[in-house]
């Protein structure tokens, strides 16, 4: 068989294990689905360690050399990075693993923005989160967003050769939220209730930018964007503010703090991304090894 085709893929967190979901759905043996449950457990345990749930028996040297062994290339390999807590501690997160699905054979290799390494022409696949592609290259119009099916017309083929291929179904949502005291009798809490709004909107301060897309300038017309106080959590500082978009899954958080919830707004998903101007063979293979019939996704491009 030909060299494996390189896939920058997450180092850590839910987008990896959509990948590693996805990979084991369209293999067709049980080490694949032996190799996502190892690297996500794994994963799970480190997370563990770095939120001081649990103690580690081990210094992250002895940890790492317990996990990656370099001279077995199916099996996969972990690294060391320093995060972002106070003092830069180190942690363990994935580095890469050689998949065989049949007809191609891929290469999974970890990168912290994989994203930005299709659009430096790094690789021509990877995974990574789809409100990454709103947030650095999806054009700002009046009329508003509201499906990932969309999103490749909406990107400047000038600023960027990478398209979304399809989603893998790891699907939570942007979604409208507000107190109830701000919704009419019958008033359903959804885009067009925002088209009437003026006021303070709460959004998280990084999702700026995607809230804008999804929205559309016309929408915000009369809005102001206000964030969270620092250390409080988005639905509080959405129930104090009274309307805000944040994501959720079931809303039951939300509910919590005492806020109805309203349209989902957009999907955050992890997609399946090509960088369209490295054109080979494999690279089609491999994007047909990885479109699997019975992907959970609502995404078909």
């Amino acid at each position: 068989m030909s060299e494996p085709v390189p896939v920058a893929v997450p180092r850590k967190g839910r987008p990896l294990e959509a990948v590693l979901e996805r990979i084991a759905t369209v293999g067709r043996d049980d080490r694949l689905e032996r190799l996502a449950d190892g690297v996500s457990n794994t994963l799970r345990y480190e997370k563990a360690i770095t939120k001081d749930r649990v103690e580690a028996e081990a210094g992250p040297y002895e940890r790492l050399a317990e996990y990656s062994d370099p001279n077995a290339p199916t099996e996969p390999e972990f690294t060391l990075l320093r995060d972002d807590r106070d003092g830069k501690p180190r942690r363990i997160v994935f580095d890469a693993a050689t998949v065989d699905l049949g007809d191609v054979s891929l290469k999974l290799v970890g990168r912290e923005e994989p994203f930005r390494a299709l659009r430096t022409h790094e690789f021509a696949l990877g995974f990574d989160s789809a409100d990454l592609v709103l947030e650095e290259v999806v054009g700002i119009r009046p009329e508003g967003l509201g499906e990932i099916a969309d999103v490749n017309d909406r990107i400047d083929p000038v600023d960027t050769d990478v398209r979304v291929v399809n989603g893998l179904g790891d699907t939570v949502y942007h979604t409208l939220m507000a107190r109830p005291d701000r919704l009419r009798p019958g008033t359903d809490l959804d885009r067009a209730f925002l088209a009437d709004y003026e006021g303070s909107l709460c959004i998280s301060p990084r999702y700026e930018r995607l809230v804008t897309a999804v929205l559309g300038t016309d929408a915000l017309d009369g809005i102001d964007f206000v964030y969270p106080k620092p250390d409080e959590e988005e639905e509080a500082g959405i129930a104090r503010t009274g309307v805000g978009v944040y994501l959720t899954v079931t809303g039951s958080t939300a509910r919590d703090h005492g806020l109805v919830v309203g349209e989902h707004l957009f999907p955050s998903e992890t997609v399946l991304m090509r960088n369209a101007a490295e054109g080979d063979p494999r690279v089609e293979r491999a994007i047909a090894a990885l479109d699997a019939e019975d992907a959970t996704s609502e995404i078909r491009i």
